[in-house]
């Protein structure tokens, strides 16, 4: 049983506003291997930047995350 995974619909919402991962970047003040790497599953952002990403994206952070699976039961 695996635990929960963070999904991001960052790259879509990136190409609806025409935005490179270079601009997402130098807006959120990240690299643009962070944020590849965020876009693509492959590292979990801070709260911080999450709610970063979310304002230069102009979109509700549950738009740009979501949780997938269940917390492990204590």
């Amino acid at each position: 049983m695996s635990g929960p995974i963070l999904r991001n619909t960052i790259r879509r919402l990136r190409f609806e506003r025409h935005m490179t991962q270079e601009e997402l970047a130098l807006r959120t003040g990240v690299s643009r291997q962070t944020i590849m790497s965020i876009e693509r599953g492959q590292t979990n952002p801070s709260v911080l930047l999450a709610y970063k990403i979310a304002a230069a994206l102009e979109a509700p952070i549950s738009e740009v995350f979501s949780m997938e699976g269940n917390l492990v039961p204590v």
